[in-house]
């Protein structure tokens, strides 16, 4: 499963734990293994829990409490808006459906038709005074207006475009 790079960077990953700890490198050994695809089929998780000597099942369930790993085929971006109390109190909930609408998305949101984009309302993403607030694939965006927002996606489908 691993191509020759990922297995170097696994293998870097693993010399920062001593040999009987494993288990520690999990959470960078699925961002390593969902970086490609954006998601984890059976094959990648089978390949970390081989590679960290650990049951398949304990990857399961790393998978399932962590919102950031996916299961199933996601957008090349995954935007998740923070729309919690306090960010709803500034305007999230409201920010959010406009995104959805712009995106061409239902109102839970969803993966664009393109599938470059999937949208979803999260939780907390801890940028409550800076709401309305989403991360891109972790990064950050706060303050948003919806002229930021076309202005970001713009960028980004310009930028899938080019690689």
């Amino acid at each position: 499963m691993w191509s020759e790079k990922e297995q170097q960077e696994l293998d870097e990953i693993l010399k920062k734990y001593p040999a009987d700890r494993k288990l520690s490198a999990i959470l960078p050994a699925l961002y390593l293994a969902q970086r490609k695809k954006n998601w984890l089929d059976g094959d990648d998780i089978a390949a970390v829990a081989e590679a960290l000597d650990i049951p398949i099942t304990h990857v399961h369930s790393i998978i399932g409490f962590y919102t950031l790993f996916r299961k199933e085929p996601v957008g090349k971006y995954m935007v998740q808006v923070c729309t919690d109390l306090p960010c709803a109190l500034r305007g999230a909930e409201a920010f959010y459906k406009r995104l959805c609408e712009r995106m061409g998305v239902g109102p839970k949101g969803g993966t664009t038709e393109d599938g470059l984009f999937t949208v979803e309302e999260v939780v907390c993403i801890a940028a409550c005074n800076k709401a309305p607030c989403m991360q891109i694939n972790l990064e950050y965006y706060e303050n948003l207006t919806d002229e930021q927002i076309d202005t970001v996606v713009a960028e980004l489908r310009a930028s899938a475009q080019n690689s």
